[in-house]
């Protein structure tokens, strides 16, 4: 499967936020309003599609990949880049994830260079915990919101 990124455009943004996972990756769909619309594409969001042009995932760098309550307790003080992911549902818990995150540090290096990558995920998701890790990501700090339990990750 041959991956290109293309810039987010409001029918992707549409696209991604009907997503619809399976307990207990729900905790990962979204609202479908104005307001997440409007943040997909004013934020450093891209996607990912394949050769027949259709949506595989998105991926955004810097704030935007930050959760919120993690900057109020001091997990993004360093310089680094940060990097949020999705990939659509169809596709999760299938051997699909090396290959698109894969793609995704490789366009993130493209960009910004040989940086420092740092990711947060929601400590329940020890699938993409495991696959990260597989990438020479290790675990830096835990903080906790009113909604999940989140950690901190490095590329080493």
């Amino acid at each position: 499967m041959k991956l290109t990124t293309i810039k987010m455009d409001e029918g992707f943004a549409s696209q991604i936020l009907n997503w619809r996972y399976d307990p207990p990756y729900d905790f990962y769909n979204n609202e479908h309003d104005a307001e997440a619309i409007k943040e997909l594409l004013e934020d450093n969001y891209s996607v990912v599609v394949n050769d027949n042009d259709e949506l595989i995932g998105f991926y955004c760098a810097g704030s935007s990949a930050q959760v919120p309550a993690g900057a109020k307790v001091g997990a993004y003080t360093e310089d680094i880049i940060d990097v949020g992911l999705g990939i659509t549902p169809i596709l999760t818990g299938k051997g699909n994830g090396f290959t698109f995150f894969s793609f995704v540090l490789e366009s993130l290096y493209k960009t910004y260079g040989n940086v420092p990558v740092r990711l947060t995920v929601a400590k329940f998701n020890q699938r993409a915990i495991h696959l990260y890790e597989k990438f020479g990501f290790v675990k830096e700090m835990e903080f906790t919101t009113g909604s999940a339990e989140f950690q901190t990750m490095r590329k080493v």
